[in-house]
């Protein structure tokens, strides 16, 4: 579950699918990448390659880059078919298919395993062996890593970009189908009484639900749901403790189904 913080609003974002988990994990390390790597202190990139490393890993399913091919081209004849249609702006319609057709050129551009030129730089893989043992990166287990971390911060900089780079298309086919399918659903304003809310879905078909929350409200939806039922729940943490009990009080919220 991700949590994007706004001027009034959190938004809880909850996919139903295992392509949407992935799509959203993929953004949110995306977005680490870019913070720190943008940063000169050696501890920022630090974070910055165990961030790489993350990315490697979730993006190492071999069939996500098919995955964002085919669901680019669906969207693509999709939005294609709104040619002409005198409540569509054709510039706007015209700049999103014009961000498709880029991002799948560079999708299917990339060649062979997903970060296969990482796998195949043996110093990289020895960090990255060496960071799945806690405290394990320390300059006596990494002498070389130490001496890289004490480079120049631009040095650095332009390292960490290269590396991470060739893995953008993944970021910008995800990014595109995610606001697509943001942007896929009308909210509705309801009520949790007592802290919990149940709606049968009765075949309502959805690939993430979105709630937005006033952060003044001090508690936090849980989200279950299959193909009958969403329940939530709303949670209120005791800032003693930090143990999360279910709210007892009315909860008013945001909730949208969202689907390609």
């Amino acid at each position: 579950m991700r949590g994007d913080l706004d001027a009034a609003v959190i938004t809880y974002e909850y996919p139903l699918n295992e392509r949407i988990r992935t799509l959203l994990r993929l953004e949110d390390l995306f977005e680490r990448s870019r913070h720190f790597i943008a940063r000169t202190d050696p501890l920022d990139h630090h974070v910055a390659l165990l961030t790489l490393f993350e990315i490697l890993e979730v993006a190492g399913r071999a069939d996500l880059k098919s995955d964002l091919l085919q669901e680019l081209e669906r969207q693509k004849q999709v939005l294609m078919s709104f040619r002409n249609n005198p409540d569509i702006s054709e510039d706007a319609l015209s700049g999103v298919l014009r961000d498709i057709e880029q991002a799948s050129q560079a999708l299917f551009a990339m060649t062979g395993k997903i970060g296969q030129y990482l796998r195949e730089n043996d110093w990289l893989m020895a960090i990255k062996q060496r960071t799945a043992i806690p405290g394990g990166a320390c300059e006596f287990d990494l002498p070389s890593y130490h001496y890289w971390l004490h480079r120049p911060a631009e040095d650095r900089i332009g390292q960490l970009a290269a590396w991470t780079g060739p893995l953008y298309p993944l970021r910008d086919g995800s990014s595109i189908i995610l606001h697509i399918l943001r942007e896929s659903g009308k909210p509705q304003t309801l009520c949790a009484q007592a802290g919990t809310y149940q709606q049968m879905l009765g075949g309502k078909t959805a690939q993430m639900l979105r709630v937005r929350l006033d952060p003044q409200l001090q508690c936090m939806p849980e989200i279950s749901a299959n193909k009958y039922v969403l329940n939530i729940r709303f949670l209120a943490q005791d800032a003693e403790d930090a143990r999360a009990r279910t709210a007892e009080r009315d909860v008013g919220f945001e909730l949208t189904f969202c689907n390609l």
